[in-house]
């Protein structure tokens, strides 16, 4: 929980202002975070400052495995963060390559089960990470990206988190996440349960042990429009001990990750947190 904190108190004191061209607002910024979540001692990265909707943040990691391509399919599992991204983003809207109301484009999970090759066929990341390492494969190069810059035209947003590297050492599997930007009070406190629960999962369904997981974020910024509340009112605030993370034990498999899955998986016990705060979200 201090290294939120931490990294919260730093953008204030040491960062500086940047003018975002997409959203038209002021970002208060510092470069490169490092984080670190204890999977393996299941110390869920869960804020406790402020109330955080962790079922929103799951789904929307599971869609993501799932190569979902729509927020409607988000929206089924229990998440609307796509809502806006694939709805009220103007430059997507005016998009050839947009299909119609909800569609999100080529990004994401799309990137990670369909990677389009030179010849129309198409490459699924995910399978093969869970084949290497179910089989106690660690080639140096288990990686899941969803970067593509030859389709960021196709897609509503380009991703953020954009690449998750697997380590095996012995039987403990370990994750490396990056992440080319982040919004710090709303983004974060999703992007480091999606980091925890990636791990957990796939560790679950390849046979291994959690180890940690890494998180390593190039650009992390508060919004001009969200400093006043992160300074005044989260940063006062003494964090609770870390809660835990409970997955369904009878997740054996990606097929099931697939096709059965839901946020009735997935409990948390132990969790103590401070009110909610409504930070401003800018598309």
């Amino acid at each position: 929980m201090r290294q939120y904190l931490d990294l919260c108190q730093r953008i204030v004191d040491q960062g500086e202002w940047v003018e975002n061209k997409r959203t038209g607002k002021r970002c208060l910024t510092v470069i490169n975070a490092d984080l670190e979540y204890q999977v393996g001692a299941n110390q869920f990265p869960l804020i406790t400052t402020r109330k955080s909707y962790w079922k929103a943040a799951i789904a929307e990691i599971i869609g993501y495995l799932r190569g979902y391509d729509s927020a409607a399919q988000f929206r089924e599992l229990g998440t609307k963060t796509w809502d806006a991204n694939a709805n009220l983003n103007e430059a997507w809207l005016n998009n050839p390559h947009r299909k119609g109301e909800d569609d999100m484009g080529r990004v994401y999970g799309v990137q990670g089960r369909s990677w389009r090759k030179p010849d129309g066929t198409t490459i699924d990341q995910l399978q093969k990470i869970v084949d290497n390492l179910s089989n106690g494969v660690d080639d140096r190069a288990e990686i899941l990206t969803f970067y593509n810059p030859g389709e960021f035209d196709m897609g509503c947003l380009r991703p953020c988190m954009h690449t998750h590297n697997f380590s095996l050492l012995g039987d403990t599997l370990y994750l490396t996440s990056f992440q080319r930007s982040c919004d710090v009070p709303l983004g974060l406190n999703f992007n480091q349960i999606q980091v925890f629960v990636l791990l957990a999962l796939m560790a679950q369904i390849t046979g291994h042990k959690a180890g940690v997981a890494y998180h390593k974020i190039t650009n992390a910024h508060i919004y001009e429009d969200q400093l006043e509340l992160m300074r005044d009112v989260q940063l006062k605030r003494e964090p609770f001990a870390p809660p835990q993370l409970h997955i369904n034990p009878d997740i054996k498999s990606l097929k099931d990750i697939e096709t059965w899955v839901s946020m009735d998986d997935f409990s948390v016990t132990g969790y103590q947190h401070h009110d909610p705060i409504q930070y401003p979200f800018s598309v």
